[in-house]
């Protein structure tokens, strides 16, 4: 499949670079991981102004959308400059409340859905249960306005979270929900919300992983062009081209399937967008990780020192791996699709 971006979106890639370029963004995900919250939610309203949050919302709801293409372009940013906090979350909480929307249950996206669009709040979500069963751990919990626990045929706004625990990522705060709180939907209307969130989920995860897998590649093809061995840069030797060729590959591999599953979410095919999203979900998790080993072992010493800003996308690709359900998830729900289940 060939997918290209049309004039708007490489704009809107554009600017959300350069936007995000002059925020010094690693400096936010450091501030983040120490617990400093300002400089990061600067940036979080930044890209609600830019309309981010905004993609996965209907216009009634202060909302461009939904426009899945756009979210995979701007998550792609996103993970090209490490942006810290619940970002996939909130867009997936976004989905979530505006699928309600659309099955007749107007107050919660009434009540939370323009804060959110707007990049005023942010939000976390856990979605459990047979078929969505991502688990029970929330990101960033202590920093965001709206809690979502989804599953079992509801949909709660939580009352809190129950401590924290560390990710192999120091940007990203696990925490476990508190059960109980207010019933916001129930039944069937609940487990297609939470259905919907699961994919959109997907989605910017994986274009997350692309974004990171392509800066750190950028970022180590710098290095080694600059780097010296034998009077010569380390990266005109043809072992180094070769594991960076190889790099490239995996994700140039990855980015067709992440653009082709945000296609089928939005012209609505529900069963080729599963098997499409859950490919895309491996494939670019998988590229990101190949590009992180690579860049890590060609970094040398280096790369393994937690003050060099290399290590903020070699922790994010691993930490981003797993997230919203493992390999093993996502592999079986491409074997069903191919199976015809």
């Amino acid at each position: 499949m060939r997918f290209f971006l049309d004039d708007e979106q490489r704009a809107f890639a554009r600017s959300l670079d350069g936007m995000l370029t002059a925020a010094d963004v690693p400096g936010a995900a450091r501030d983040w991981a120490a617990g400093e919250h300002a400089s990061g939610l600067a940036v979080w309203r930044r890209l609600g102004e830019a309309g981010v949050f905004g993609l996965a919302a209907p216009e009634e709801y202060e909302g461009v959308g939904p426009l899945p293409v756009e979210t995979a372009v701007a998550f792609v940013e996103l993970g090209r400059h490490a942006v810290p906090g619940p970002a996939v979350e909130t867009v997936a909480a976004v989905a979530l409340l505006s699928r309600l929307a659309g099955l007749g249950v107007p107050e919660p996206p009434k009540r939370f859905l323009p804060a959110l669009v707007g990049g005023r709040v942010s939000a976390t979500l856990t979605l459990t249960g047979t078929r969505t069963n991502t688990g029970p751990l929330a990101l960033d919990a202590d920093t965001a306005g709206v809690l979502l626990a989804a599953g079992d045929g509801e949909v709660r706004l939580a009352p809190g979270q129950a401590g924290t625990r560390a990710s192999l990522d120091p940007t990203r705060r696990l925490g476990r929900l508190l059960p109980g709180g207010e019933l916001l939907a129930s039944g069937e209307p609940a487990d297609a919300a939470a259905r919907r969130a699961l994919d959109w989920a997907a989605l910017a995860t994986a274009a997350q992983c692309l974004g990171v897998g392509y800066a750190l590649l950028d970022r180590t093809v710098a290095y080694v062009k600059g780097r010296t061995q034998f009077g010569v840069p380390v990266g005109s030797f043809q072992a180094v081209k070769h594991r960076l060729a190889d790099v490239l590959v995996a994700l140039e591999f990855a980015r067709p399937l992440v653009f082709g599953a945000a296609v089928s979410l939005r012209d609505g095919n529900r069963a080729a967008a599963r098997v499409d999203l859950a490919a895309a979900k491996v494939t670019a998790g998988d590229a990101a990780h190949h590009a992180a080993r690579a860049a890590l072992q060609l970094h040398g010493a280096l790369g393994y020192t937690a003050e060099y800003d290399l290590s903020l996308w070699l922790l994010k690709a691993r930490a981003l791996r797993g997230a919203w359900g493992g390999a093993g998830m996502w592999r079986g729900r491409v074997v069903e699709g191919a199976g015809g289940s």
